[in-house]
């Protein structure tokens, strides 16, 4: 994850710079932009720290070395559930939050307590067995 957490930590100076370059030619006046590139610097600079210390913690992988064979990243790559519907819930919970902010607040307060039920439904899917919601 070395060359990773290196591409997220390079990017964020370059957007704290573009955001204050932006800021420079618009005079200040348009908050959106320049408020958005900061804010990207900063999520930027938080995947790159979080990416280098999971690099750290776990070491290097076959991506990370230059004489690693294929094989080598052969093998389970982690758990994935393919028959759950609540990621699907929990997406569609958020496409209504998003609404709900643009259309009215009603919607938003729907969704929000849609994407709760659809967090608890995906947390706890497992602790009853396979397909037994």
């Amino acid at each position: 994850m070395k060359i990773e957490s290196k591409l997220f930590l390079l990017m964020s100076p370059f957007f704290l710079v573009v955001g204050i370059a932006y800021g420079y030619l618009v005079e200040w006046m348009e908050p959106v932009g320049f408020l958005a590139l900061f804010l990207t610097a900063g999520m930027s600079l938080m995947i790159g720290f979080y990416l280098a210390f999971t690099g750290r913690r776990i070491g290097m992988r076959p991506e990370d070395r230059i004489d690693a064979e294929i094989h080598e990243g052969s093998g389970e790559q982690g758990f994935f559930s393919p028959w759950s519907w609540w990621p699907l819930v929990l997406a569609t919970a958020a496409a209504g939050g998003f609404l709900g902010l643009a259309v009215g607040w009603w919607v938003f307060y729907i969704s929000a307590g849609l994407a709760v039920v659809a967090l608890i439904g995906w947390v706890f899917e497992y602790s009853r067995g396979n397909h037994a919601h």
